[in-house]
């Protein structure tokens, strides 16, 4: 560990006609290369480290660029597919319209074709499985088809009703979201629905994206208005 070093000169009184004291050398600091308490901040290496700081930015500014890219293409691709793609008519059809879907696009397939999503649709999913099920004799191919219906039904049955519980609860919050914007008593009408645990997190989202879209379409006083309105809510929402 380095150290304080101080140069001391050597003290010699000089005698003159009026005397006076002797004088110190005051003393000289000659490495401060310790430090620490972190006086004197970290140390400076130089042109060298700032141009490695630089390329380490460049490299992650080319890495960015490069990730931001791939998602581009990615949504595009998407797009592409989604727009290309024809659902069927029969259930028979539709079954291996839904085998034949990326699994990270099942959510979009099935907001798309709820109303396909029936009953008709599900009993004729049923029915092929119980004939898998019950062979008498099964082949590879049979109980390769047998694990992925099951698996597809799984699938539609949680995404169908994750889909119905998210439109339900979508309604309930726009017309509670219309009884507080045309309420006489926004105070009053905030307090009975605190009471009836009616304000939540989608609630405010909701108002959110209106407040954005009256901002887009120039809508300053609607804005001004929800803002303050949205100031209000979030004083009583707790979860």
């Amino acid at each position: 560990m380095a150290a304080l070093t101080f140069g001391l000169a050597s003290t010699v009184p000089v005698f003159r006609t009026s005397p006076k004291p002797p004088q110190l050398r005051p003393a000289r600091i000659s490495c401060i290369g310790w430090d620490p308490e972190g006086l004197f901040g970290p140390p400076q290496t130089g042109h060298i480290a700032r141009n490695e700081f630089k390329r380490r930015l460049d490299r992650d500014a080319e890495a960015r660029e490069a990730f931001e890219q791939q998602i581009r293409e990615e949504r595009a691709r998407r797009q592409s597919l989604r727009q290309s793609r024809v659902a069927p008519d029969s259930p028979a059809e539709l079954v291996e319209y839904f085998l034949d879907t990326e699994a990270q696009e099942i959510e979009f397939e099935i907001a798309r074709l709820r109303p396909r999503l029936n009953q008709e649709f599900f009993s004729h999913l049923q029915v092929e499985l119980g004939e898998l099920r019950f062979a008498v004799s099964k082949t590879e191919d049979m109980e390769d088809r047998l694990i992925e219906l099951e698996a597809l039904q799984k699938a539609l049955v949680e995404g169908t009703e994750a889909y119905d519980k998210m439109q339900t609860e979508l309604v309930k919050t726009k017309e509670s979201l219309t009884k507080i914007l045309t309420s006489k008593d926004v105070k009053a009408t905030l307090l009975d629905m605190v009471e009836k645990n009616e304000l939540n997190r989608s609630l405010l989202t909701l108002l959110d994206e209106n407040i954005a879209n009256a901002h887009r379409g120039n809508q300053k006083k609607a804005a001004e208005f929800m803002e303050k309105l949205r100031g209000a809510m979030v004083k009583y929402i707790t979860v």
